[in-house]
């Protein structure tokens, strides 16, 4: 019998049959679990749609409604302008809060001690009355000086200002932390090699820090916009018609509760959904040529080299090799 060798031409050709083949190790716990999980979600899905309290059809019904499309037109303008309005004043908190100067970083912190240290709805509540306490706002002279413009609070301040200054303020706390970390997590001999090359502080942040920060930014900053448009459903709270305050409104009158939440619900799950799928572009975007650990292949992937086993090992067999 011939040793079986394994030349440089062997190796180099695909089609030739190797010599040893690795066998994966068989989980059958995690087929087992796998087969419960599937089971129970299956069971749970049909319990849902065959069980007559959901009222399905008042679902499909009220699921397009002129109000229900109203309150989601309202979500989404709320959580992006206040999303928007949120990152820009993290920047700048973030910027402050990394700054040398005692008097900046310290103003920083107390601004993000507070808005992360007491609930969103509480604020909301706050901003809601401030006419209680402020029953005019108006632009003076410090220290009791005269007033040079004013207005009443309760003018200035509708409820749509109510709802975008209350999540702008309460986002940018959570936003300043982020961008920061994603600064910190660049190594500082970066800018010191960029400095070096003869780049100056603009063009080292826009060339070499941010680009690196982005990737560490990304993907929380996505996280809290999915968080945005949930949390917006607090402006219900001060009667603004976003989503489930319109949903609120038909299910007062018709009293059905349930199949309005479901509705609700459809349409929250279908904006994350989409949210969801552009921040995973958007990470694969600033992601490029990191290295994030071995990624385990589709299911495409698995049949096509499925695929090209079977028709390798066909090949060897309609060309058996000499012994």
């Amino acid at each position: 019998m011939k040793a079986v060798t394994v030349t440089e031409s062997t190796r180099l050709d695909p089609s030739a049959t190797p010599p040893s083949e690795l066998v994966p190790m068989r989980h059958s716990g995690r087929a087992l679990a796998a087969l419960v999980i599937l089971v129970a979600a299956a069971s749970l899905g049909y319990s849902a749609m065959t069980n007559d309290n959901f009222e399905w059809p008042v679902v499909w019904e009220y699921l397009f409604h002129p109000e229900i499309m109203q309150g989601l037109g309202t979500t989404l303008i709320l959580t992006g302008v206040s999303m928007t309005l949120g990152i820009i004043l993290g920047i700048v908190l973030a910027a402050c809060r990394m700054s040398e100067n005692r008097v900046l970083s310290t103003l920083s912190g107390a601004y993000l001690w507070f808005f992360r240290g007491t609930p969103l709805l509480v604020q909301l509540i706050f901003w809601f009355n401030l006419s209680a306490l402020y029953p005019r706002l108006s632009l003076s002279v410090p220290f009791g000086g005269p007033e040079i413009a004013g207005a009443a609070t309760n003018g200035v301040l509708n409820l749509w200002a109510v709802a975008i200054i209350g999540l702008t303020l309460n986002e940018s706390a959570y936003m300043a932390e982020i961008v920061r970390g994603g600064l910190l997590s660049v190594p500082r001999h970066q800018s010191e090699a960029a400095t070096a090359l003869g780049m100056n502080r603009w063009l080292t942040f826009h060339r070499v820090i941010l680009p690196q920060a982005l990737r560490v930014i990304v993907p929380p900053t996505g996280n809290q916009v999915i968080g945005m448009l949930k949390h917006s459903s607090l402006v219900s709270i001060i009667a603004l018609s976003d989503l489930l305050y319109s949903a609120q409104l038909i299910y007062s009158q018709n009293f059905r509760t349930i199949p309005l939440l479901v509705v609700i619900s459809i349409w929250y799950l279908v904006c994350t959904t989409v949210l969801s799928y552009a921040q995973s572009h958007i990470e694969r975007h600033y992601g490029r040529g990191v290295h994030v650990g071995v990624q385990r292949p589709g299911g495409l992937a698995k049949l096509r080299s499925l695929g090209s086993r079977l028709s390798q090992r066909s090949q060897s067999n309609d060309n058996p090799n000499p012994a």
